[in-house]
């Protein structure tokens, strides 16, 4: 997990190096020069509100798979979790599983599927923050809602059939690499089964909406830095759920990384353009200002937040895979 980590730091510093040769210096420097970086702070205020409330999802998918720690050590596990913010698709997040392991015993394949059933709800939740800020409006966009939305049900349906778990367990009974492997994925099968069931379903994905829209109103805070008045809430909330979604659905990339701060950067940039009159190079300039803090306040900000609880916990319960 270390080197995953490491690898989407350096992933990431790439990233932004294209970015940064990509967009004009002085008027980067000069656009930098003259925001209030109380927003910035705002911004991150506004992120750890986000943990907060994810927080609960958490809490309920820990209570219905029956494992008891303290609410105290839950919530440094949890946030040790968004250190993993930078590996592909987040499932690095499944860290928190060998934590838990270490303070209950629980063992990691029973425990797992809570990343994937938030990486699920998570999804649900940018979908329908992208309908509330305005699907309509962007109609070229329209692709990333249906792809996306039919992928969740796709997969929600894949977990929750019996049929499925049948089917997988027994294929993998008949194989002689991996058929130790078996009991573990119908255990695993189950666990998923209980946290996507269709009523369980409904709770974290409203969850996700309210602790992703603070994010939003974040990021709005910190384009609305750059050019006063350019960005309305709603398109706002629109293009950070849309490119959050974007970066989801490029598993492959760390934490998104490159195609959610295309993503952003482009439909900021067009903003600017419109709304200040602005030259392509000015306001791309801006545009990649205010995406590099806007993940500077949200991504990187999560990470380091995990990457502290990560030391905290080590310090009280000793290595994480130790032992």
């Amino acid at each position: 997990m270390g080197r995953r980590l490491l690898f989407g730091i350096l992933f990431g510093v790439v990233v932004y190096a294209g970015i940064l040769l990509w967009a004009d210096h002085d008027d980067l420097i000069d656009s930098l020069a003259g925001i209030a970086w109380w927003t910035v702070l705002a911004a991150m205020g506004l992120s750890f509100t986000n943990y907060l409330v994810r927080f609960s999802k958490w809490e309920r998918y820990r209570t219905l798979l029956g494992i008891e720690i303290p609410r105290t050590t839950s919530f440094l596990i949890y946030l040790s979790g968004l250190s993993m913010g930078v590996t592909p698709g987040k499932m690095g997040e499944v860290l928190k599983s060998w934590m838990l392991r270490r303070v209950s015993g629980v063992r990691i394949h029973e425990s797992a599927p809570i990343v994937v059933a938030e990486r699920v709800t998570d999804l649900l939740g940018y979908l329908i923050l992208v309908a509330i800020g305005g699907l309509a409006t962007q109609p070229e966009l329209q692709w990333v809602f249906w792809v996306t939305l039919a992928a969740c049900l796709a997969a929600i349906a894949l977990v929750g059939s019996r049929r499925v778990a049948r089917w997988t367990t027994a294929l993998l009974r008949r194989l002689p690499l991996v058929h130790r492997l078996a009991p573990r994925v119908e255990k695993s099968f189950e666990s998923t089964r209980v946290l996507l069931a269709p009523r369980e379903i409904l709770f974290p994905t409203l969850i996700s909406v309210v602790s992703w829209g603070c994010e939003c109103v974040g990021f709005c805070l910190i384009v609305n830095a750059f050019l006063p008045g350019s960005v309305p809430l709603l398109f706002a909330v629109f293009a950070y759920a849309s490119s959050a979604v974007i970066g989801a659905l490029a598993i492959v990339l760390p934490g998104g990384l490159g195609a959610t701060e295309w993503s952003l950067g482009t439909l900021v940039r067009r903003r600017y353009e419109v709304y200040g009159e602005l030259s392509l190079d000015t306001a791309r300039s801006l545009a990649v200002g205010a995406v590099l803090l806007a993940r500077l306040a949200t991504l990187w900000f999560g990470v380091l937040v995990g990457l502290i609880a990560t030391s905290v916990f080590q310090r009280r319960y000793g290595r994480v895979g130790a032992g």
